[in-house]
């Protein structure tokens, strides 16, 4: 298996790292990327506003997640458990032991590349893994670069590869930073490396969650879920919206309340349940025990005292996984979106996107039809509400014929 190693400060992660990690895997056709932040960086100084270890580690994991399946990429913590200065040499041990069979690539910059040889035990790390150095074919310092090639492989037997970079994306940690300070800078980010960034106010940000822009909000909301939830999330956006115009409802209400439906997804039942308990979201018996319930309780509840949502959206996020009696036009459309996005497969999808635009009750009626009988199928509990909800709408359509 080739594995590429890609340290650095990530003091943030930023698209040019991410680029470069692109590159290296398809110019060294890698089987495996493994980002490794460093604690102490012996190379240089940290900055005054740099975040701290657990941040880098997390915003790290959340760019693997946005690389993978392109990239499949691995974050270690294994210099950050580590005291003092991150020396390359004692992780590159570690990683051989690790993996001892594996051919193994060190990852780096021209400027790191040109000083390998003033490095702590050069000699080391070039017996433990292949060196491999990103160079753009513009680069003016080509010549010196050549040189330091055959300098490595002839002073400490070095194997060493030459990366082209040609769509590098010319950017350092510190002008992001500085960007970000400034307002700035989110176009120099993963949207969720961003949205991680804003809701932890780090690098001067000091966001204001509850008066973010429609952009900066679906930052937030993509950096709390995975990579593979995205394209759902975008689809249940873009088709509330659409139905909000069908049926004069407000559109951005409709958004908002569709970027944030799922924002917790992946909270186990520990979290949804402190969530719910923090922000005073009372529970049935079957929502405290059924964990696919929960996210539509706690992310309102987010929703609400974290991003000072309305009423009207942390309600509709609420039932948009079970439905009520009585629900209001919001309510309906998350509802029915969620169900009826264009990444859904499911065989009745089609049906549903056909109804949403010509009556919209008789698509929520269906949706919740489509539940009960899955339910029934499969043994799983219905909650009343969805019954509920269903009985309210045949009621109501009963009374209008």
């Amino acid at each position: 298996m080739r594995i590429g190693i890609y340290g650095g400060t990530f003091d943030p992660i930023h698209l040019g790292h991410m680029q470069a990690a692109k590159a290296a895997a398809k110019a060294l056709k890698l089987d495996c990327l493994i980002l490794i932040p460093d604690n102490i960086p012996p190379h240089k100084a940290v900055s005054g506003t740099s975040a701290a270890p657990a941040h880098r580690l997390e915003m790290c994991r959340i760019a693997a997640d946005r690389l993978c399946p392109a990239v499949p990429t691995l974050v270690s913590d294994m210099e950050l458990r580590r005291e003092g200065a991150s020396y390359t040499k004692d992780t590159v041990r570690q990683l051989r032991a690790q993996y001892p069979e594996d051919e193994l690539w060190l990852l780096m910059g021209t400027d790191m590349f040109l000083s390998f040889h003033t490095w702590r035990e050069p000699q080391t790390i070039c017996e433990c893994v292949n060196l491999a150095a990103f160079q753009r074919d513009s680069d003016d310092r080509a010549e010196e670069f050549a040189a330091q090639k055959r300098r490595l492989e002839g002073e400490f037997e070095a194997t060493c590869a030459v990366i082209d970079n040609g769509e590098v994306i010319p950017m350092s940690s510190t002008q992001v930073r500085s960007a970000l300070a400034e307002g700035k800078g989110g176009n120099c980010l993963d949207e969720s490396v961003w949205g991680y960034i804003l809701r932890n106010r780090l690098y001067g940000t000091n966001a204001d969650l509850t008066r973010l822009s429609l952009e900066q909000l679906r930052a937030c909301s993509y950096s709390m879920v995975k990579a593979k939830r995205l394209p759902h999330i975008r689809g249940t956006e873009e088709t509330a919206a659409k139905m909000a115009l069908r049926w004069g409802a407000d559109e951005e209400s409709a958004r908002k309340a569709a970027i944030l439906h799922d924002c917790t997804k992946y909270f186990d039942l520990a979290q949804q349940l402190s969530t719910c308990e923090k922000y005073g979201i009372l529970l049935d018996d079957m929502e405290k025990s059924t964990l696919p319930l929960l996210h539509a309780k706690s992310g309102a509840g987010i929703a609400r005292c974290v991003y000072g949502m309305s009423e009207e959206i942390s309600e509709a996020i609420r039932w948009h996984t079970t439905g009520r009696g009585d629900m209001t036009l919001l309510e309906k459309i998350l509802y029915i979106a969620d169900y009826a996005e264009p990444n859904r497969q499911y065989p009745w999808a089609e049906e549903l996107r056909a109804l949403i635009y010509t009556d919209l009750d008789a698509a929520v009626k269906r949706g919740l039809e489509i539940t009960i009988a899955h339910n029934q199928q499969t043994g799983h509990p219905l909650h009343p509400k969805t019954l509920e909800a269903w009985l309210w709408l045949d009621q109501h359509h009963r009374k209008e014929g």
